[in-house]
């Protein structure tokens, strides 16, 4: 087994407790192993359902994630309106020419109180043509900002508004491109606008660069432009990541808005970017973008329905978030192993989603190196599998689960003191007599020298000798015959049936290592199984319960083996099965005279091999107890009629038991 390996950091605060390890995640996956026997399914089950750590904390499934994303996701829709992207334009806007009329109106009544009938007359003349040019503004923002742009400003302070308005909304139009860059957008001057346009040619530079199979410069861009992302990207990749990702978005934002919102907003762009010369180096990255990352979302739309309006950099803030919701949504739900969870940006949906999500998705991302650390479980073609100590775990877990639901006096009896000549140490001593084994304990004979008075070198005299005692054993050999028809799963016996299989193997490993232990899975016909391939054993897609085979194959295991032997049933259904003369399997339902014939004709040569059936019955249907029945008369063993929910009581108490009653049986 693999030596555990162990990481030790400073305790910071912040760092969990203990709370979860490899056995209890196995104990967590014991029954979706012993259903499927797929580790791999076993574990994909568990992270969709979640699970629990030994304090209690619970870890949160895949799915209660996803149902917290789509409530996220639902409440961002139903809150805002993507109509506020424009109030704050409209709303400068109206103020510019509001203090536009204002300062017109004021220049008329200043010109009117002159006394110069002249300059009265011009002057309201101008005044007329001036607030019917405010008038006959366009009723939209591109077309206001188009007139406005050419207006002969009488008012310095409108003129003023008009250009901190345009700035504004330049910087909010360049946003749609990029990131916030910390702030490298705002406050930007002509020069500043210029650099970032040689900024977006050399980005796209290396796009073609990396196209064409040539290695990027990425060293000397950022000591060029660095100053542009304070985020300190490392990577080529990790810049343009983020770049796509923002600008996916602002596609994002635009397939979101009705047509004539849409068509606002890009004759706005266009009027802010002409000066720039800003527009193709944009459209350009852009497009190398899309290459570079089609799965960005740039198709995506989003149904707005609320009332809270948002302006362009929370609407570029929403389409950010809508956008990462859409693709985590898309990666945990496609049911993804848990070491593909390490790729999940923990902090991002901790933003997204809450702190509990996020620890709980770093939980998830640990469990199969936990597993694998702990020698559970080992990777074999990509795929998990569980390893001999994983097999023993399951085993234990079984084991542990059924007897830890016994009631405390079933197993009862305590065994009689009975010594003499046997394999298994008593941890007692006695002075040895003629005719005892020799099992000479070297501890209990030096000291009885030295307590007579001997000194070194010791001399031994036959009154010294003491032996270890020794109790006498005995060796069972037994045969699990388990029912894999389809009618175990179909009436709900196959997972408490295979559990018992898992729970008397490790009870025989572990207590009763000399035992011999065989395992026969019988439906149409009969198989023999090794104990590693019990853990993924299933139950069969076929009719029929060929119990003959199964004799036959249990008899031929236990003809190699010594000791008392027995085979232990365990089924649902009466014989329906058998291998005919031509050595070909026969179903018959319901069961035919020959089917029970040829069962019971095994049932007799086992008998003749002192080998003893005990069957246990899942269902009380008549036919089976009668078939039953018939085997106990002919074979003298027992039957139980149990239930799914106590059959391990039965089964394993009735082991222990009988393994007892042989050993009294031998004293």
């Amino acid at each position: 087994m693999a030596r555990p390996r162990f990481r030790y950091s400073p305790w910071d605060g912040t760092q969990r407790g203990f709370d979860l390890d490899a056995l209890d995640i196995m104990e967590e996956i014991t029954d979706d192993l012993l259903y499927h026997g797929d580790p791999n399914a076993a574990l994909k089950r568990a992270l969709q359902e979640g699970f629990s750590g030994r304090d209690g904390e619970r870890i949160q499934g895949l799915r209660e994630i996803l149902e917290q994303l789509k409530q996220r996701r639902e409440e961002t829709l139903d809150r805002f309106d993507l109509g506020g992207v424009y109030d704050e334009i409209a709303d400068g806007l109206k103020d510019v020419i509001e203090t536009e009329r204002n300062a017109i109106e004021q220049q008329r009544r200043r010109d009117q109180e002159s006394g110069d009938e002249r300059r009265r007359e011009l002057a309201e003349q101008a005044s007329a043509e001036r607030q019917l040019e405010l008038e006959m503004m366009p009723n939209d923002l591109a077309g206001q900002v188009r007139s406005l742009s050419d207006h002969d400003f009488l008012s310095a302070e409108a003129e003023q508004q008009f250009n901190e308005l345009m700035e504004q909304l330049r910087q909010k139009v360049m946003q749609q491109y990029l990131e916030d860059l910390g702030g490298a957008v705002e406050n930007m001057s002509a020069q500043d606008m210029a650099r970032m346009k040689d900024m977006m040619a050399a980005l796209n530079d290396m796009l073609e660069q990396r196209a064409a199979g040539k290695e990027p410069d990425f060293g000397a861009f950022m000591s060029e432009f660095g100053d542009f992302f304070p985020e300190n990207p490392q990577t080529l990749d990790e810049l343009l990541e983020v770049m796509a990702r923002r600008m996916a978005a602002a596609a994002a934002m635009l397939n979101s808005m009705t047509p004539e919102q849409r068509d606002q907003l890009q004759q706005l762009s266009e009027q802010m970017m002409q000066d720039m010369d800003l527009r193709w180096q944009a459209d350009q990255l852009g497009r190398n973008l899309r290459d570079a990352f089609p799965d960005m979302g740039w198709e995506n739309s989003y149904q707005f329905e609320g009332s809270d309006p948002m302006d362009m950099a929370q609407a570029m803030e929403a389409m950010a978030d809508l956008g990462d919701m859409d693709q985590l949504q898309e990666m945990l739900g496609g049911n993804p192993q848990p070491g593909a969870l390490n790729e999940v940006d923990l902090d991002r949906v901790r933003e997204l989603v809450g702190p509990e999500a996020a620890n709980s998705l770093e939980r998830m991302s640990e469990v199969t190196e936990m597993l694998t650390e702990a020698g559970l479980v080992e990777q074999k073609e990509g795929r998990l599998e569980l390893t001999p100590a994983g097999l023993r775990r399951l085993g234990q877990n079984a084991l542990a689960e059924l007897f830890g639901a016994l009631d405390k006096d079933q197993l009862g009896g305590h065994e009689q003191e009975s010594l003499g000549i046997g394999h298994e140490r008593a941890y007692q001593t006695k002075p040895y007599e003629f005719g005892d084994p020799f099992n000479l304990n070297i501890n209990s004979t030096i000291r009885n020298a030295i307590m007579r008075g001997e000194t070194a070198p010791v001399s031994l005299r036959p009154e010294d000798f003491e032996i270890d005692q020794t109790e006498q054993t005995v060796r069972v050999s037994t045969v699990l015959m388990l029912d894999l028809s389809l009618s175990m799963p179909m009436r709900d016996n196959f997972l408490p049936a295979k559990k018992v299989a898992m729970a008397l193997h490790s009870l025989i490993s572990m207590q009763f290592p000399r035992d011999y232990l065989g395992l026969v899975g019988f439906s149409e016909t009969g198989r023999i199984l090794t104990q590693a391939q019990l853990p993924e054993v299933s139950w069969d897609f076929v009719y029929g319960t060929n119990m003959q085979h199964g004799f036959q194959l249990a008899r031929k295991l236990l003809a190699r083996q010594t000791g008392t032997k027995q085979i232990i049933m365990i089924t649902d259904g009466e014989p329906t099965a058998h291998i005919n003369r031509f050595g070909e399997p026969e179903f018959h339902y319901p069961p035919i005279r020959e089917t029970v014939d040829a069962t019971l004709l095994e049932v007799k040569r086992c008998t003749q091999d002192a080998i003893r059936i005990n069957t246990f019955m899942l269902d009380p249907d008549p036919g089976l107890q009668r078939f039953v029945e018939n085997l106990s008369k002919l074979n003298k063993g027992r039957a139980f009629f149990t239930s799914p929910e106590n059959l391990g009581d039965y089964v394993l108490v009735d082991f222990v038991r009988q393994r007892r009653e042989m050993l009294k049986g031998r004293r």
